[in-house]
């Protein structure tokens, strides 16, 4: 089985590009469903997060409010560190699990879409790394179109690794800046050129 891990800022078309694999028979694991999990109410990640953050951060219904925890550690280095610290090994052991699963059930490939992986050191989890990418500005409005206000936005790029960064680092660029068509045609040719090395086995 072929991993890819999909990575890319907010509004930058990384879950279309998800969407796209799947559609050509992927398995697609979301790590942000992974780190649902790491905030399941009693759990350990809940208890760490409760502690580290305050009782503010847990909504009526006893889970975590996660725009509230949100509008705490972004902007704030230290705090966005101390919850990565928190959340990211558990959600990493989760998403290993469900690899393991998708090799098990005899998967040719299995994607994963994690915004922050470079920054969290996944990269060694996969085949290869692809950094979905778009200009600020349109990812920005793409953004705003999913109802996120621009001071949100723009604390969250500044939070979050540039494309150049994660370009320099990823083995693939896919260029999301020309539309959904555009954006089609270079996923399934990457995708194809990848699992041709099974192939060549």
């Amino acid at each position: 089985m072929k991993t890819i891990g999909i990575t890319g800022g907010i509004g930058s078309g990384k879950s279309e590009t998800v969407r796209i694999l799947g559609e050509i028979g992927a398995e697609a694991i979301d790590a942000d469903e992974a780190a649902h999990e790491v905030y399941e109410p009693g759990s350990e990640g809940w208890r760490e997060v409760k502690a580290a953050f305050g009782d503010e951060v847990v909504g009526a219904d006893g889970k975590i409010d996660r725009g509230r925890l949100g509008g705490l550690v972004f902007g704030d280095p230290e705090k966005l560190e101390r919850l990565n610290g928190i959340v990211h090994p558990r959600a990493r052991a989760i998403v290993a699990k469900r690899l393991d699963q998708a090799r098990t059930a005899g998967r040719a490939l299995a994607v994963v879409e994690a915004a922050l992986l470079l920054e969290a050191g996944w990269d060694d989890m996969f085949d290869e790394v692809w950094a979905v990418v778009t200009p600020d500005d349109e990812a920005a409005r793409r953004a705003a179109r999913r109802g996120m206000d621009g001071d949100q936005v723009r604390a969250r790029m500044r939070a979050q690794m540039s494309n150049a960064e994660r370009m320099a680092r990823a083995d693939v660029s896919i260029d999301n800046s020309r539309g959904l068509d555009d954006l089609s045609a270079i996923v399934v040719a990457q995708a194809q050129r990848l699992l041709a090395q099974n192939d060549a086995l």
